[in-house]
């Protein structure tokens, strides 16, 4: 099973566009990530620019309203992600809790949904997109 671990960040919501973490927190961060593709539970990572350099798409009506970022509402916003291959729940949540995350980040655990999930119905209406190599 896929699982995704997600990281929020407590005050990402107000970064500005060019922030940059602390070289120390990324190097303990890596020293995580080397444990995690060692173990060969790592599919793929990736950090986000925060929110401020983001923009969010509204659909209403037929039609699609583009705010820019940084979003008023925002309380809780993504700073990266983690996609790994677990056995369980359990083992995710184990994963995520090895991460030197500090007292202002939150790490999501999240199963990927698989094609086998899907009711009957919903896999024929995702017809052969599933069956295409190129989808992931």
């Amino acid at each position: 099973m896929r699982y995704m671990l997600l990281m929020i960040p407590k005050g990402y919501e107000s970064a500005g566009p060019d922030v940059q973490p602390d070289a120390g927190r990324v190097a303990e961060m890596m020293r995580y990530n080397e444990s995690l593709q060692r173990a060969g539970v790592l599919l793929a990572i990736d950090s986000l620019h925060p929110p401020s350099a983001g923009a969010r798409l509204h659909f209403a009506g037929g039609k699609v309203r583009v705010v820019d970022g940084p979003f008023a509402a925002a309380k809780e916003v993504l700073g990266g992600y983690w996609l790994i291959q677990a056995k369980s729940r359990d083992e995710a949540i184990a994963w995520a809790s090895r991460c030197p995350a500090g007292d202002d980040e939150v790490i999501e655990v999240r199963q990927v949904h698989e094609f086998g999930d899907f009711a009957p119905e919903v896999q024929a209406a995702a017809g052969a997109y599933f069956d295409m190599p190129e989808k992931r």
